[in-house]
C-alpha cells in the first residue's frame, strides 16, 4: 500500500485498515510457527504496511 492512498483516509479508515493488518501479521506469524508458510517475505511486507499506516495516523494526529 501506498503512503498516498493511505493519506486520502480518515483516521476510522486507518484504524481499521491497521487492525486488518495486524491480524494478517498474527496469521503469518502463526503459519510460520507451523512450517505452513511458504512465502516468508509476506511478513516483510505487512510489517511494512503496518509501520506505513501507524506513521500516517501519527502524522494526522499532530497535524492537528
Amino acid at each position: 500500500m501506498k503512503p498516498a492512498q493511505l493519506r486520502t483516509k480518515d483516521g476510522a479508515e486507518l484504524k481499521k485498515e491497521l487492525s486488518e493488518l495486524l491480524k494478517a501479521q498474527f496469521g503469518l506469524r502463526m503459519q510460520l510457527a507451523t512450517q505452513q508458510l511458504a512465502n516468508t517475505s509476506q511478513l516483510k511486507k505487512v510489517r511494512r504496511d503496518i509501520a506505513r499506516v501507524r506513521t500516517v495516523i501519527h502524522q494526522k494526529a499532530t497535524d492537528k
